[in-house]
């Protein structure tokens, strides 16, 4: 079999390995370079975690999720991920952590509640003003992003069957004829054609752009006080939600920077426009640092980042047969970098062996146990 991926970020990369790693050719185009520094793969980290509120699916998908990855250190020969535990926290009426626990508990991935008063023992980094109740769980880590996507370009460069093309913009893509005509006006045709082009799909593919809703974020690095940074180096994640405001942290680990970001999407903005962000993009978010995070006082903003998620409606993934030769991948909503090396492998396997399209693109959607039968 031969396949064409359009977008060279986590999803169309690992896509690409799974098809190649069982011996199909493989031609991936990138409008930038290889990886793209405008691509929402690109940043130092993201979160993989079990807590899931409600969506089951997704929280039954993270031992999946971490097999995978373990297939692709293997093959990459280096392990891109760090483990910090998991502390949900949620106030203000906000149930999130709750729903977590009860959901987990159902699946044998039980949280154990903690303390509020004990946060500070605990946890000494956190002051816990305003949260009500917390959860801890031992899983749950640091997946190092932009280093996974630089190594998986690497080694998908060294694979005989597998052909790079960087700076290659696609104008059109035909995925009933399974053919892409490239922005110089070159023509490529594959048995299949996936479209994996993250916030720019709906430039692409028009008609999914009121589905894969293109939306600005912004998140900010801290420098912190050398003892600041030597505790939370040794720090959990943390999904803190509080009704009106809430923020994940990325602790520093392994020399990386420690990041806070909100949960709230602005499903607005266009990936190709100016990137620039200032503190007032995410005001109400340093005030609930201010009052979260102890000594947060004396951390300097050390840079802020704007990046682009494309998200839905519902927030769950889209992976879904598009005509009779292409499919359009948009496992995002800002929470699909965790389960990437697991998407572009079910991806493949189903592409290779026909595997019932319709159910994996439930079991995508976090609604079906499994990929397919």
């Amino acid at each position: 079999m031969k396949a064409i991926i359009v977008g060279g970020g986590i999803m169309g990369l690992s896509t690409a390995w799974g098809l190649a790693r069982d011996g199909h050719e493989v031609e991936l185009f990138e409008q930038g370079p290889l990886p793209n520094p405008l691509a929402s793969s690109m940043d130092e980290h993201r979160l993989i975690r079990h807590p899931y509120g409600d969506q089951m699916g997704y929280a039954r998908l993270i031992d999946d999720a971490y097999a995978a990855w373990d297939l692709l250190w293997g093959d990459l020969g280096q392990r891109f991920y760090a483990a910090t535990g998991t502390l949900a926290l949620t106030g203000n009426g906000a149930d999130w952590a709750e729903r977590s626990a009860r959901a987990l508990a159902t699946i044998g991935r039980p949280m154990i509640e903690l303390r509020v008063a004990d946060l500070p023992t605990r946890f000494p980094q956190i002051e816990a003003k305003g949260v009500e109740r917390a959860f801890w769980m031992d899983s749950g880590g640091v997946l190092f992003a932009q280093d996974i996507v630089t190594a998986l370009a690497q080694h998908l460069a060294r694979q005989p069957r597998v052909r790079l093309h960087p700076h290659t913009p696609i104008r059109s893509a035909d995925l009933e004829q399974g053919r892409i005509v490239t922005g110089a006006g070159a023509t490529h045709a594959a048995d299949v054609v996936v479209v994996a082009a993250g916030a720019w799909v709906g430039h692409l593919l028009p008609d999914l752009g009121r589905r894969l809703v293109p939306s600005r974020q912004v998140v900010i690095y801290f420098d912190l006080p050398a003892a600041a940074r030597a505790a939370w180096a040794n720090g959990p994640m943390i999904i803190e939600k509080t009704g009106d405001v809430g923020l994940y942290l990325v602790p520093p680990m392994e020399g990386r920077g420690l990041k806070v970001g909100d949960h709230e999407f602005s499903r607005a903005g266009d990936p190709t426009a100016e990137r620039a962000a200032s503190e007032d993009d995410i005001r109400p978010l340093l005030e609930r640092c201010r009052s979260l995070l102890r000594g947060f006082e004396r951390w300097r903003t050390d840079r802020l980042k704007a990046c682009f998620y494309t998200v839905t409606a519902d927030e769950r993934f889209v992976v879904e047969k598009q005509a009779a030769h292409g499919w359009v991948m948009s496992p995002c909503s800002g929470h699909g970098f965790k389960f990437g090396a697991l998407m572009g492998l079910e991806l493949a396997r189903t592409l290779a062996t026909g595997r019932d399209a319709g159910a994996h693109a439930r079991w995508a959607a976090g609604l079906e146990a499994t990929a397919a039968t």
